[in-house]
């Protein structure tokens, strides 16, 4: 018989009512639960076009080296990054992936019941990695699908540590414009953070999209997050990354692990930087596609976020029920909105033409 064992009673209880993240299905649970051949993955705001050729070359010379630890440091990366972005190489803390530096926030500034501002909905990393952390969370409902900066402002207090901002933001795709940026900048006391997630940055193409990294020399509480998930295409080798003050960087270090950034993961994200092409191909065909899909939502009567990423919130609740089951079993993957704070949506990866037009075809025929 075994024995009787509390594990609730040894679990720390700012875990015990934490969610699981569940990414959804996956392209062989897809095949299998529903008998389908092909699949199209549009789910998880990968690019599709894949990763850069130079990046997949610099992986294959690098596979012999897999026995080494990676550098810790991320030295040669860093060195890139500064080139490429005109920021010192001590400006930069590396992750595995951007939820990992989210993570080394938290970890970092925050004791239990300090609180964090965020909009509703919003990235669930950032209120993931706060519930781990006891932190409070305070949330502003979105104003026209976007954050509501004055309205944010208003909620910061005493008890604040920071403020978290995805712009393009996840998962209605709008952004902060130039404005906003500086009403949050000079409206926030200095002790307080500004965590300024651009995930998606590279994609933008409205003008009014402020270059974020010139204030980091004015305002020391800033953190500018970026990644190479998106359009560089390396979401799978998990690499991410933020600029900020040295000493705010000094002090993520320090909560940072050993070689979290796998050899594999530098290589590839080096040289990725180098490849201008592909990153412009990326662009052109995000560009086409948001375009079609926009045009093509409007006609079938679906009401389309208009974006600035390579996604797009779509609700379908006043057409149709079950519409991302319906998609599953035709062999296309969407993510519902329920799991991300909008239920009766869901939210697509903008894809290659012919995706987004296998999709635009299967919705038309489930709605027609």
């Amino acid at each position: 018989m075994a024995m009787a064992f509390d594990f609730e009673k040894i679990t720390r209880k700012e875990i015990r009512g934490l969610p699981v993240y569940s990414p959804g299905l996956g392209i062989e649970e897809v095949m299998a639960r529903y008998g389908v051949s092909e699949v199209i993955k549009l789910a998880s705001n990968e690019n599709p076009l894949g990763p850069s050729p130079m990046a997949v070359e610099a992986v294959r010379e690098a596979i012999d080296d897999v026995s080494l630890y990676p550098d810790g440091a991320c030295t040669a990366l860093r060195g890139r990054m500064s080139e490429k972005l005109g920021v010192p190489p001590e400006m930069f803390i590396f992750g595995n992936g951007t939820d990992e530096v989210i993570d080394f926030i938290f970890f970092a500034f925050f004791d239990p019941g300090d609180v964090a501002v965020m909009g509703d909905p919003t990235f669930s990393s950032y209120f993931l990695s706060g519930m781990l952390m006891g932190s409070a969370l305070r949330h502003v409902p979105l104003f026209d699908h976007g954050h509501h900066i004055e309205e944010m402002l208003k909620a910061v207090a005493a008890d604040t540590k920071a403020v978290f901002v995805g712009t393009p933001h996840n998962p209605t795709g709008t952004i902060c414009v130039k404005d906003e940026l500086e009403l949050m900048l000079d409206g926030l006391p200095p002790e307080v953070l500004l965590i300024w997630d651009e995930a998606y940055c590279e994609y933008v193409d409205d003008p009014e999209y402020p270059d974020s990294l010139p204030y980091l020399e004015r305002y020391p509480n800033l953190v500018v997050l970026r990644t190479f998930s998106k359009i560089y295409g390396l979401a799978g080798l998990r690499v991410g990354y933020g600029v900020a003050h040295p000493r705010l960087v000094e002090y993520l270090e320090r909560v940072r692990p050993a070689f979290n950034v796998n050899r594999l993961a530098q290589v590839a994200a080096s040289a990725a930087l180098d490849d201008d092409e592909h990153v412009a191909k990326s662009r052109a065909v995000n560009a086409q596609g948001k375009e079609y899909l926009a045009s093509e939502f409007a006609r079938l009567g679906l009401e389309a976020v208009p974006t600035q990423a390579n996604f797009i919130l779509v609700r379908f609740d006043h057409v149709t029920e079950g519409l991302t089951e319906k998609l599953l079993e035709r062999g296309i993957i969407v993510r519902d909105g329920a799991s991300l704070g909008y239920p009766g949506r869901f939210r697509m990866t903008i894809g290659l033409p012919e995706q987004n037009r296998a999709v635009i075809a299967a919705i038309e025929e489930l709605t027609g």
